[in-house]
């Protein structure tokens, strides 16, 4: 399956920046394993003095965003798994802000960070294995919002290219 293969309601509007940041050459399983490669590599070719900076007063660092990104993809895949899982429970949104002012990713090695960032990324990557096709496409709802499965996929995705992109527009 392909992000093109999405039907809108699928997911809420304010993902679908997300899911347009995602290559259609690959299978969902595909991306989640070759953006996981790409996003270390692209992340150990940052100069050394730029993990502490941040483009503007308020802004988070870069190892405050990759701190982010392992997050958010904890809370996106643990929907996923409740939704394929036929829970039927609406679940809350999160505040990024809230969990990044907690998260203190700043004061970690960005080798700490990446190792994280694959050991999240490799449980992702086989519990999406795990779903059949009719648990990719079950429906759930988050902060208000409908959800599936496949789409929470895209998005963790389309997340971190996303904020690969800000790192190379803003950062360096």
């Amino acid at each position: 399956m392909k992000p093109t293969q999405l039907k809108s309601n699928e997911y809420a509007p304010f993902y679908a920046n997300y899911v347009a940041q995602v290559s259609d050459e690959y299978t969902l399983v595909e991306e989640l394993e070759i953006s996981l490669h790409r996003y270390i590599k692209f992340v150990q070719d940052i100069p050394m003095d730029k993990f502490d900076y941040s483009y503007a007063e308020e802004k988070w660092t870069i190892k405050d965003i990759i701190q982010h990104t392992i997050d958010a993809e904890r809370v996106f895949a643990y929907r996923a798994l409740r939704f394929a899982r036929n829970d039927k429970t609406e679940l809350p949104g999160y505040e990024e802000d809230d969990y990044a002012n907690e998260a203190n990713g700043n004061k970690r090695s960005i080798m700490e960070l990446l190792t994280e960032f694959s050991a999240v990324r490799h449980a992702t990557l086989l519990l999406f294995k795990s779903f059949n096709e009719e648990q990719l496409l079950r429906v759930g709802y988050a902060n208000n919002n409908p959800m599936s499965v496949r789409a929470l996929g895209f998005v963790i995705i389309g997340h971190q290219n996303h904020h690969q992109k800000v790192f190379e527009e803003r950062y360096l």
